[in-house]
């Protein structure tokens, strides 16, 4: 077993301070680069307010916010499926192509049950109507 300097500790240490360093590089340049995504930002940013005031429970609220971030994760995701296709194959390429379809199929998956996660708990929540 490798011994590493400065314990456990130290090592955990490291790789969170890291990974979080390579995370938010992540971030900014999903951001600086990906017009979508700088998008879903804005309308997390925008909507997060109304989550508030929709939101009849913490569970409720959860899911408003859960959901808003599973379509920033996917499109994350998606562009870096775009990266490194783009890398891997500049021109046009069958397999390239399905494989960036498919990512985008997935945002696109990831905003329609964001809508209908909104949608149901705005209805239930603003009407009074329960949900059972």
């Amino acid at each position: 077993m490798h011994k590493t300097e400065g314990g456990l500790m130290s090592l955990l240490y490291r790789r969170l301070v890291g990974a979080t360093g390579f995370s938010l590089q992540g971030l900014k340049s999903c951001f600086r680069y990906e017009e979508a995504f700088r998008v879903e930002v804005f309308l997390v940013v925008v909507l997060s307010p109304l989550g508030l005031y929709i939101a009849a429970s913490a569970l409720d609220l959860v899911l408003l916010f859960g959901v808003m971030f599973i379509v920033l994760i996917v499109e994350l995701l998606n562009s870096a499926i775009e990266a490194v296709v783009d890398l891997a194959s500049p021109e046009m390429a069958e397999l390239a192509g399905r494989a960036k379809d498919q990512a985008s199929a997935a945002v696109m998956l990831s905003m329609l049950l964001f809508v209908v996660v909104w949608a149901v708990l705005a209805w239930q929540n603003i009407t009074g109507v329960a949900g059972n």
